[in-house]
């Protein structure tokens, strides 16, 4: 599974330099959730604000997320219950609190 690490969130990635590409390759541990995954990268969920799942948005703390035009990957936004089931070959995507507004 690959996770994109944006903004601030890059910190958390061994090659942080602004020219290198922020993404983690990992193989999830059987049960593996995003919360889970979040835990074990040492990444709290109150530095994010948005989260993709395979191309759709999961979760977003704008309020202006439904407007966006994104493919949502459930029907509330602003569900942060991350207990989303994750497997090998699943793209994660991690917006940090610095990147408040998604454009399209």
């Amino acid at each position: 599974m690959e996770i994109h690490l944006y903004g601030k969130l890059r910190q958390y990635a061994k090659e942080a330099r602004p020219s290198s590409d922020c993404t983690i390759v990992l193989e999830p541990g059987p049960g593996e959730t995003i919360t889970s995954l979040l835990a074990h990268m040492g990444i709290p969920v109150d530095e994010i604000n948005h989260i993709f799942f395979n191309s759709k948005l999961l979760a977003s703390r704008s309020s202006m997320a439904p407007f966006m035009g994104y493919l949502q990957a459930r029907s509330n936004l602003y569900d942060w219950n991350l207990n989303v089931p994750i497997n090998n070959g699943d793209r994660i995507g991690l917006f940090g609190a610095d990147m408040a507004v998604l454009g399209m």
